[in-house]
């Protein structure tokens, strides 16, 4: 293994009875209405298999039902795998003992959840240096720390605030807050925003874009809906029944599926919202002026037609400095056209697994 933030190799979660032995037989390639059918097991997370790069925002994405909660608790063994492997920042987390457990959780990975988890009786400023009163950080040095995290959260001037005088938007902030407080390595979100109302929810969303700028933090985050993951994620994961259909940049999973389910999930999404240049562009034909308006690889189809509209020409695609193709207004048109993609049963197919 490597010197990825995150490595995950053949990790497996079943439960139920004598759930070690369906890894490796026949019944681990069962559906999983007939694994529990055959064994009352549930195989929540099936052999999966990806890497978290350092300072990356991996979104892990699918359906109630596909695993992808279980899967995040297991990061932490806060829900026991049942087989696989796990290093987080190269050491072995399946092979902690107790006491390296509560140090991971304690000072190298925070987690914040859907239910923001707040101390009621609390202040703002106390919920907030809750972990770092757990690791034994004097009073005066924790409440500054709190202080400035809640500043950098936009909390500033509610430290003295108890959590039921604040909105589900701000009591999110404060439990985003707290889990910046002890300077974790790893940020693990799960659905964190699920609960909130849309505009809320927009706001949080861009929040953690901000942060992620700021802090640059790895993160880790669990959604269901595909418009959270493409806005947040570096690269997303799509989850099936406990297994990973695709792993890929928005760019990828929206220009080129895995499969009918992924496609099924991505079908509706504005491909000239997602895909860039340098995904549509070709190499010049035999004559092809190549007198045209320039424009790097990575802009986005949809901010390329002003440039498309007033010329002529086809536009020269540039990266590094080098000419990587031309597009041209035909290759444009046709590649914001919508495509006939087939339907494959993915909402009910999605939701036949367990998650915890």
């Amino acid at each position: 293994m490597g010197t990825a933030a995150i490595e995950v190799r053949g990790l497996w979660k079943i439960f139920g009875p004598k759930a070690d032995r369906i890894i490796g037989s026949p019944d681990a390639d069962l559906e999983p209405a007939q694994l529990r059918a055959k064994t009352g097991c549930t195989a929540a997370v099936r052999d999966v298999s990806f890497e978290v790069r350092p300072g990356e925002v991996f979104v892990v994405m699918g359906l109630s039902g596909s695993g992808k909660s279980t899967l995040v608790r297991c990061l932490t063994r806060l829900i026991e795998p049942t087989a696989g492997e796990l290093r987080i920042d190269g050491q072995d987390v399946r092979a902690m003992s107790a006491k390296q457990l509560r140090e991971l959780r304690r000072h190298r990975v925070s987690m914040v959840f859907q239910h923001f988890g707040l101390l009621p009786h609390r202040k703002v400023v106390d919920n907030v240096g809750y972990g770092l009163e757990i690791q034994g950080v004097g009073k005066a040095e924790r409440h500054e720390k709190a202080r400035r995290i809640l500043s950098l959260v936009g909390l500033g001037g509610h430290e003295d605030s108890y959590p039921e005088q604040l909105s589900g938007g701000m009591q999110q902030r404060v439990g985003l807050a707290r889990a910046l407080a002890v300077d974790p390595e790893v940020l693990l979100f799960d659905e964190p925003f699920s609960a909130l109302d849309p505009l809320i929810r927009r706001d949080m969303q861009a929040e953690v874009i901000r942060l992620h700028r700021e802090v640059g933090k790895t993160m880790v985050f669990i959604t269901h809906d595909l418009s959270e993951a493409l806005k947040l994620g570096e690269r997303i994961a799509i989850m099936r029944a406990g297994a990973i259909v695709q792993v890929g940049t928005p760019e990828e999973l929206v220009g080129a599926p895995a499969d009918e389910y992924v496609a099924d999930f991505v079908r509706d999404v504005p491909r000239a919202q997602v895909l860039s240049l340098r995904w549509i562009c070709r190499a010049p034909e035999p004559g092809e002026p190549l007198d045209g308006p320039e424009l790097p690889a990575d802009t986005v189809i949809h901010d390329a037609v002003p440039a498309a509209m007033a010329s002529d020409r086809p536009i020269r695609v540039v990266a590094g400095g080098e000419l990587v193709g031309v597009v041209s207004r035909v290759d444009l048109l046709g590649a914001v056209r919508p495509e006939p993609q087939p339907v494959a049963a993915a909402a009910s197919a999605g939701a036949t697994g367990e998650e915890a």
